[in-house]
């Protein structure tokens, strides 16, 4: 199990077992496993899909029959609500993970699970990383979904449209769980340090060191107690602080507020340092703000204005790629978004570039603001209703495509702002063609006033 809040302890321990028994028997299983919520008030997050009267609620309160596929960043609570849905009224739970259960697998406990179903017993089928199962492993289990045999609830990380067959989806509700949030993550953490599952109150874990934690996890609850679990086994004098957490989980402490002063300076350094053509730099400071646990949607964002403002029409496929890394972080999530980031990085830093396409937009603002916005010419006007022709609107306008080059001589801009040019192509990359083509396409457009300049 990867995908849910807290691992389940031990391929021995019968999947049928509730959370509440194998946490009483074993009481040396990981911090994160014995920290797992055992009743619905212990959930932390995703209150948007736990309101009262809500399908998932119902589930987890015995009252709803519908499967589910829990869709969301690992380390949310999607193991955590399978099981919590099994022991509501008493189902039986088994677990099968797509990355070692075959069809063969997948028949025997629908086997098993009919069998229970004649003597009155429900199965939760609880499939981690579902999005992994091919095509005839999830067809395998539509009738037993469909006829009720099993109750399926299926975690995944990636968006279940596009990696669940159409049938199955049809057939369950989809949740999208939200990554956790600081104040979330801290309440785990302070949780985990008091309560008798976790470290009791055995180890004082300073206000610094709990804001670290905070951060490395990056809105991961299991990642949150594994390194508060590592950081209180090395801790001699039952004190956990910075330094110790940084020993710990072996990665030096970024000295990095994401609310203050070096969360702007770091991501001024991040455009920077790719506005100025140094790949190796731009990876430093994303490693940083990744390491920190800066939000990576946050990143995604720059990178997208970047590719417009510093690069433009130098490289048209800059933006293509920036906002395909922004598309990558919000559907897949941490870590394996950090592939795209890079990715997005790497092409804007080595990209040629260009500041025409702010320089253009700017300019026309500017005149626009200073008053500049003319009539539109009468032959652009729209004519498209009764009485257009009287005002002279739509007459005489020249369709382009009626030309064999596409282009012909008309006024598109007011009056006031013929001649006038906004967009000025480098000759750095694609816009080294794009400026002689511009060239030719005013010369043809403005005919007679081809010369002129606002």
């Amino acid at each position: 199990m990867s995908e849910g809040l807290f691992d389940v302890p031990g391929d021995a321990a019968p999947a049928e077992h509730t959370i509440e028994s194998v946490v009483r028997r074993d009481a040396g299983a990981p911090l994160a496993v014995r920290m797992r919520p055992v009743s619905l008030d212990e959930v932390v997050g995703q209150q948007h899909l736990l309101g009262p009267g809500s399908p998932l609620r119902r589930l987890i309160e015995g009252s709803g029959a519908a499967s589910v596929l829990l869709y969301g960043p690992p380390g949310t609570g999607k193991t955590t609500l399978a099981s919590l849905i099994s022991q509501s009224t008493g189902r039986r739970f088994e677990a099968l993970s797509a990355l070692s259960a075959g069809v063969k697998e997948v028949r025997a406990v629908i086997d098993v699970a009919r069998r229970r179903l004649t003597a009155g017993e429900q199965t939760v089928l609880f499939i981690d990383e579902v999005h992994r199962f091919s095509k005839t492993q999830q067809d395998a289990l539509l009738a037993a979904v469909e006829n009720r045999i099993v109750l399926l609830v299926g975690a995944t990380t990636e968006n279940p449209s596009f990696s669940v067959v159409s049938p199955l989806l049809s057939r369950s509700l989809v949740l999208q769980l939200q990554s956790l949030t600081e104040a979330d993550i801290r309440l785990v953490l302070e949780r985990a340090i008091g309560d008798e599952r976790g470290l009791n109150g055995e180890y004082k874990v300073t206000d610094a060191a709990l804001d670290h934690l905070v951060r490395i996890a990056g809105g991961d609850a299991r990642r949150a107690l594994t390194a508060l679990e590592a950081s209180a086994e090395s801790s001699l004098d039952g004190t956990v602080d910075v330094d110790l957490v940084e020993a710990s989980i072996d990665k030096a402490a970024v000295r990095y507020d994401r609310a203050g002063d070096q969360h702007y300076d770091v991501i001024s350094a991040f455009i920077k340092s790719i506005r100025g053509s140094d790949v190796d730099a731009a990876l430093h400071y994303l490693a940083r703000m990744l390491s920190a646990g800066e939000d990576p949607r946050f990143i995604a964002r720059r990178l997208m204005i970047h590719a417009s403002e510093d690069i433009g029409m130098a490289d048209p496929t800059a933006l293509q790629t920036a906002a395909a890394a922004a598309q990558v972080v919000q559907l897949v999530g941490l870590p394996e978004g950090r592939l795209a980031l890079a990715q997005a990085t790497i092409h804007l830093a080595t990209a040629p570039k260009s500041g025409a396409v702010i320089g253009a937009i700017g300019a026309a603002m500017a005149d626009v603001a200073a008053g500049k916005a003319g009539a539109v010419p009468p032959h652009l006007r729209d004519g498209h209703y009764a009485g257009a022709a009287m005002l002279g609107n739509a007459q005489g306008y020249k369709y382009p495509h009626d030309n064999p080059d596409g282009v012909l001589a008309q006024q598109y801009p007011p009056d006031e702002l013929v001649g006038v040019d906004y967009y000025h192509p480098t000759d750095h990359g694609v816009e080294r063609d794009i400026q002689a083509r511009v060239g030719r396409l005013r010369r043809i457009v403005r005919g007679i006033r081809a010369g002129k300049r606002g």
